[in-house]
């Protein structure tokens, strides 16, 4: 994927870099793979805000993504690469032999007219989603279950990948984007490739507006609210450093700084060969 620069003809096109979308061969979706999304605003069933920062933007309906790749042994031809509103990596619309249609995660390479499967007797071909206890070691991969049938939940948004290291004792040893080695069960699915839209993270939007159009609404520091509405509001100049007088807690008494919210004994513990922050 290409991104395309501007004349700084106006300030907001000085650093604007966006993508090309030279790999979108379809501008309109498939009616039948569409699902009215609707928006909260960041309320609850109240009318009371729960998540700030979230309001306005363009509409988009969202695209139901096989995320499973449900149908195996049959073979599907890739029919068109389409841009999706609701994630950063693009989609393919495939074409299964017996004519239903369905959307996947476009892979870095992925062309139309290209054929892919899933299943067991699938090849650890580019596109296409087998068991982690078929797939060559070293190679790349992406959209990987945790449990067996649940669906692809790791490595799905653009330019992820991860690295099928090792497999031992009826599980796969896989390293993850965020450096993470996991066990994972080689009945688990994962397909071939990295997920494309690489140059994503390099894309800049060059104004404000672009971020309010996907719904985003401005972010206030804390630092400058006052003290009933955030932790580290109120006092004379920047007084909330958290290691004298002062340990800012939430309103109902949690400490907003340093203290660690995940519990000690989890079970998925047993399943993390190295952590993430650990070097």
């Amino acid at each position: 994927m290409a991104l395309k620069t501007f004349r700084p003809l106006t300030p907001a096109l000085r650093f604007k870099s966006l993508p090309a979308f030279t790999e979108i061969t379809k501008s309109t979706p498939h009616k039948r793979l569409l699902e009215v999304k609707k928006r909260s605003g960041g309320r609850n069933n109240n009318g009371r805000l729960t998540s700030r920062h979230i309001g306005g933007g363009h509409k988009q309906k969202y695209r139901k993504v096989d995320f499973k790749r449900r149908k195996h042994g049959i073979a599907a031809e890739v029919t068109a690469i389409e841009y999706d509103p609701n994630r950063s990596a693009r989609i393919a619309l495939i074409k299964y032999a017996d004519g239903e249609m369905s959307y996947i995660l476009a892979p870095d390479g992925l062309t139309v007219g290209a054929t892919v499967m899933s299943g067991n007797e699938a090849t650890p071909d580019l596109g296409n989603s087998l068991p982690l206890s078929t797939i060559p070691l070293g190679s790349s991969i992406h959209n990987i279950e945790i449990a067996p049938g649940r669906g692809g939940q790791i490595a799905r948004s653009a330019g992820q990948q991860a690295t099928l290291s090792n497999r031992e004792a009826g599980y796969a040893l896989v390293k993850l984007p965020s450096g993470e080695i996991r066990r994972i069960h080689d009945t688990c699915f994962a397909t071939m490739g990295q997920v494309g839209n690489v140059d994503h993270m390099n894309v800049a939007s060059g104004k404000a507006g672009r971020t309010r159009w996907k719904g985003r609404r401005p972010h206030v520091r804390g630092m400058v609210m006052n003290p009933i509405d955030h932790p580290m509001g109120g006092g004379q100049g920047k007084s909330k450093g958290g290691g004298g007088r002062h340990h800012p807690v939430s309103p109902w008494g949690q400490l907003a700084k340093g203290f660690k919210t995940r519990a000690k004994h989890k079970p998925s513990d047993r399943f993390i060969m190295q952590d993430r922050r650990k070097k």
